[in-house]
């Protein structure tokens, strides 16, 4: 082998230029001599590890070396995966993602790197290097896009996790780009991807999808459940298990029909749907995690029938679903945001509500995180809808100071999470009671609309 190499030439000239010998070099950097001598006289190539510690000792951050050591190492006409795998994690875990590209490209024009490259891909995604994952996942696919098979549907679903973020029509992109893959899954996993996409399209009040997916699950997770109750102990000790118990994904099938139907206003049948998940009676397990979740869902459809009471018209409930909610920090945004769009709907006054709760919406105006159950995805978009309802409340009610505030608010979270459909109410609001903002309110909102006309173009 020559020792020619750009690193190599460098690390020679770092010793002489220091004084150095190859024991010198092999104590600093940590390294048995004879490896050293060997890499040192051209006769053994440079591990992402052995690079990594060289690296440090010249005085250079880790990774800096590696586009190079790609060109001089790595392009082979037989690459070694060995000597790969770990310059690509470590390339991960320095969010060298160009770098990644680059030797996923070499490694795809051979035969046979599409099982470890998937591997690789499903380590990453474990320990949350996402984005590195997404060019392992997007290449593979690539490669089985004209199969059938459950490893590309696997990918499509680790790619749609990925892709989740504040965007919200680039959500919506991922979501439908993996809603035809997901009945390639194995059905476990699919119990766990149906929740998933279900969730997204709820986030985006996607009703007629979530829906048709809500369904899907719990026909899908009540026929696993079924199974499961008719195989032997033994048999169920080796078989896959989903995330959650399946009657889980079962009673969140209802309780997610539930909600579309009073998005509907149909609230007959959204408390039909209720009452269903209401009674899990027949879940006949009684460990721990089981009693848990039967206690939950029991929760949720008293607070949940609270909910459709009120969105119904039934304003007697009001004082019951407050007492709920006061001690549940998590159900705290949910539940305003029904109540205000409920005061909004049927010409309700809760001002006194609205005081005693001050301190927890101010703090909603600072900082809006995903809490308990809630994922960040349903926080940004259930405050954004809160902010636009508060706005609404308070304009009405001629209190502009307030009003503009969370209109402002509204709009401005609706330009980073991206949703048209809220900007555009904003803008139509601000216009119609455009007379009564102060001069401060108008600058901030001219301010907001070059920020949209911006993203826009």
């Amino acid at each position: 082998m020559s020792n020619t190499t750009t690193i190599l030439a460098e690390m020679m000239k770092y010793m002489n230029e220091n004084g150095l010998n190859i024991s010198d070099l092999a104590r600093e950097s940590k390294m048995n001599p004879g490896t050293v001598s060997s890499i040192v006289n051209g006769n053994r190539k440079f591990s992402v590890y052995q690079l990594d510690r060289i690296t440090e000792v010249m005085g250079h951050p880790v990774g800096y070396y590696y586009e190079r050591y790609i060109d001089e190492y790595l392009a082979d006409s037989n690459p070694n995966w060995r000597r790969m795998s770990p310059f690509l994690y470590n390339c991960a875990k320095l969010s060298k993602l160009d770098c990644i590209q680059q030797v996923v490209d070499m490694l795809l024009d051979k035969l046979g790197y599409s099982d470890p490259l998937f591997e690789l891909a499903e380590e990453f995604f474990k320990d949350g290097m996402n984005e590195a994952a997404a060019i392992l996942y997007e290449n593979v696919a690539l490669t089985e896009k004209k199969q059938y098979s459950e490893r590309l549907a696997i990918c499509q679903y680790r790619l749609f996790v990925t892709r989740q973020g504040d965007d919200q029509e680039k959500n919506y992109e991922a979501a439908v780009q993996f809603e035809t893959y997901v009945d390639r899954l194995d059905e476990i996993d699919q119990l766990d991807a149906l929740k998933d996409l279900v969730n997204t399209y709820r986030s985006l009040r996607k009703w007629d999808k979530v829906n048709k997916f809500a369904k899907i699950l719990g026909n899908l997770a009540e026929i696993q459940y079924k199974l499961e109750s008719q195989q032997q102990n033994a048999q169920k000790e080796n078989t896959k298990k989903p995330f959650y118990p399946l009657f889980v994904y079962w009673g969140v099938s209802y309780l997610l029909r539930a909600e579309v139907c009073d998005a509907r206003k149909d609230y007959e049948q959204a408390l039909l749907h209720i009452n269903t998940y209401a009674d899990v009676s027949w879940v006949k397990e009684t460990d721990e995690t089981t009693l848990k979740w039967k206690n939950r869902f029991k929760e949720w459809s008293e607070v949940n029938t609270y909910v459709n009471r009120l969105m119904s018209g039934d304003v007697s409930v009001l004082s019951d679903y407050v007492a709920y909610f006061s001690t549940k920090e998590e159900e705290a945004l949910p539940a305003l945001d029904n109540i205000i769009e409920a005061a909004n709907r049927y010409n309700m006054n809760v001002d006194d509500l609205l005081k005693r709760f001050e301190v927890q919406i101010l703090s909603l105006l600072e900082q809006q995180n995903g809490v308990g159950v809630y994922n960040q995805q349903f926080i940004s978009e259930r405050f954004t809808h809160f902010s636009s309802e508060l706005s609404i409340y308070y304009l009405r009610k001629g209190m502009f100071l307030n009003g503009f505030t969370f209109l402002l608010s509204c709009l401005e979270k609706s330009t980073v999470i991206n949703n048209k459909a809220y900007i555009i109410k904003c803008m139509r609001l601000f216009e119609s009671f455009r007379e009564n903002a102060s001069s401060e309110a108008k600058a901030a909102y001219r301010n907001l609309i070059n920020e949209v006309d911006e993203d826009e173009e």
